[in-house]
């Protein structure tokens, strides 16, 4: 063998490789869950940049998805948990003019759109509910999402017939305020908070209502 100073120098940098490999592969050592935790946040903070309507305020997280991130899908905290719903219900604003039905064919188109909130999406333009990624709207859809619950039958099966009569103010409101702000109802739901995060607007938290509750809806027939 050639032990020249440069061979020499090569074969120790070979062993001392060799030996830290050996050492990894014997004694491996798992990163903790808070670095996990620091790890990703770094990673989404450098991967991303403001682009148009895309901002970076979109990775803060407020309390609520704090909670429910830390406890990576296991069950919160029952006091947790309704400390979290009752801080989203003070939050839920009813509209001021009590009206809260709309179009339901502007309610359906704004469930089918899943537009939005993009840095290609231009300032100005109205989003959408993209309800059909998690349910199913109508019985003649063919391809939904199952994340959520089927929403065929919203109206009907929940008794109302006259979303204005007196007997449906119940539904009516618990409706809205999901659309509002569903954390208010699960702490950790997954629904995106339409109001509360300024998604939609009250006319179309209204045209959304209008296609779950009114009877002339394709979700009611």
């Amino acid at each position: 063998m050639n032990k020249t100073p440069k061979n020499a120098a090569l074969l120790a940098l070979n062993l001392a490789c060799s030996l830290a490999l050996t050492s990894c592969a014997v004694a491996p050592t798992s990163p903790s869950a808070q670095q996990v935790d620091e790890a990703t946040r770094l990673a989404m903070q450098s991967s991303f940049r403001e682009q148009g309507v895309a901002k970076l305020d979109r990775l803060k997280l407020d309390a609520s998805n704090q909670a429910c991130s830390d406890a990576a899908g296991a069950s919160l905290d029952q006091k947790l948990g309704q400390s979290i719903e009752a801080a989203n219900l003070k939050t839920v604003k009813l509209p001021l003019d009590g009206k809260y039905i709309g179009n339901w064919s502007e309610g359906e188109k704004i469930a089918q759109n899943g537009r939005g909130m993009t840095w290609s999406d231009r300032p100005g333009e109205a989003n959408g509910g993209s309800c059909y990624n998690c349910h199913q709207i109508s019985k003649a859809e063919l391809s939904f999402g199952s994340i959520g619950p089927s929403l065929y039958n919203y109206g009907k099966l929940r008794g109302v017939s006259d979303p204005a009569a007196a007997d449906s103010k119940a539904v009516v409101e618990y409706t809205w305020g999901r659309l509002w702000n569903a954390k208010a109802y699960k702490a950790c739901s997954d629904m995106p908070r339409f109001g509360h995060a300024g998604i939609l607007s009250e006319q179309q938290i209204r045209d959304v209502m209008a296609l779950l509750l009114d009877p002339q809806s394709p979700v009611n027939k």
